[in-house]
């Protein structure tokens, strides 16, 4: 009995030491003279910090820049075509219908004025000649039988009629011989020398214009009517881009802008050229004006073929602003920082992420639109931003 009375109050004095124990050490917590130590949270800055070591920098090839003037374009699309001016192109047809005896020269051939292309045959071409002839020898019995009815009539030994008759019959006469030698000349004849042992029953029809054999109408045998198409002659020398541009945009191009075109096959090379001349009339059908542009000196013509389609840029103005190669910009969210330098010291470099906000851009350069938030000794990473800003 003694024993568990014992063993009761024990037990009762662990619980109540327990509860002491728990008081005391709530009062201590509670105490409001107790010092205690707080750690205040750095302030919250819009751009980050970023610091660099000169190993670093310059391991990964980074480089410093600063803005600078940049000229940008405002550009205008329109699509067309390769062309040649309609006097550097001829379809080539005789004056006088023919046989085809022969073919020159086949498509794709280089030729010069005057060169021969094919050669014609029909005999009617003996006959004008033969016209040409006969009136050319009776002009000088005429006019020796003028000259002599002139001179009686002078002396009133013969009558003033047949003075007349012999004058208009010399005249006309001439007439006649001047016009079968213009034929003759058409004809590709030379009428001075012309005589009875070279009358020839075939012709041969020559280039008007230097260029290149594009198109053949013809065969050989066939009957080629006068003014059938016979030949196709292009002078590449000079080209010309068709360029077609809607008539809202009429009064934003003007003669001297510069062009720029890639070919519809090969977008791989840009060609320059300039506005020659703007049509000012509008296709009614799809409201459309055509300019003519000229290819820059530097471009050749032999790399371009008349009817190549191309897609184009008229730079309509241009203006100079501040502004930053594309790579020192960074996208983050749609946003877009650079990292401007603010320290530079024996260990490394110091930048600060900073948003800028971009306009156009232009050859590999960007407008910078609050670029008054920079002064003009502001260093900025140029290369290598992206991978500082998103490591």
């Amino acid at each position: 009995m003694k024993k568990q009375l014992n063993t009761s109050i024990n037990q009762h004095a662990v619980g109540f030491l327990m509860i002491a124990i728990l008081f005391t050490l709530l009062s201590c917590g509670s105490n409001p003279n107790q010092t205690t130590t707080e750690v205040e949270a750095p302030e919250m800055l819009n751009d980050s910090v970023f610091e660099l070591s000169n190993t670093q920098f310059n391991s990964s090839g980074m480089k410093l820049g600063k803005l600078e003037m940049q000229t940008f374009h405002k550009k205008l699309k329109a699509n067309g075509m390769i062309d040649v001016p309609p006097e550097n192109k001829a379809s080539v047809s005789p004056y006088f219908g023919g046989t085809v005896k022969s073919i020159l020269l086949i498509p794709g051939e280089k030729v010069k004025k005057g060169q021969a292309l094919f050669v014609l045959e029909n005999p009617d071409f003996v006959q004008m000649q033969q016209d040409y002839l006969e009136a050319k020898g009776q002009l000088t019995y005429l006019k020796s039988d003028y000259e002599r009815q002139k001179n009686l009539a002078q002396d009133n030994v013969t009558s003033q009629k047949t003075f007349l008759k012999a004058e208009a019959d010399y005249n006309v006469t001439q007439v006649r011989m001047q016009a079968l030698g213009k034929k003759l000349s058409l004809m590709g004849l030379d009428p001075e020398r012309l005589t009875m042992e070279n009358i020839q029953t075939q012709i041969v029809i020559n280039s008007p214009i230097n260029g290149y054999v594009t198109e053949i109408n013809i065969t050989r045998g066939a009957f080629l009517n006068p003014a059938q198409a016979a030949m196709t002659i292009v002078n590449t020398e000079q080209l010309l881009l068709e360029l077609n541009i809607f008539e809202k945009d009429l009064q934003k191009v003007q003669v001297g802008q510069l062009i720029e075109f890639k070919l519809q096959n090969d977008n791989s090379a840009v060609h320059k050229a300039s506005v020659h001349l703007v049509n000012k009339t509008i296709d009614p059908e799809f409201r459309t004006i055509r300019v003519y542009g000229h290819l820059a000196e530097q471009e050749s013509p032999d790399q371009f073929s008349p009817g190549m389609y191309l897609e184009a840029e008229i730079f309509t103005t241009s203006e100079s602003k501040p502004a930053l190669p594309v790579d020192a910009a960074v996208d983050i969210d749609g946003k877009f920082y650079v990292l401007l330098r603010t320290k530079t010291d024996t260990e490394g470099y110091t930048f600060v992420k900073k948003e800028v906000q971009l306009g156009e851009s232009n050859s590999g350069f960007v407008e910078i639109r609050n670029s008054q938030e920079f002064d003009e000794n502001s260093e900025i990473l140029i290369s290598g931003a992206f991978n500082v800003i998103t490591e």
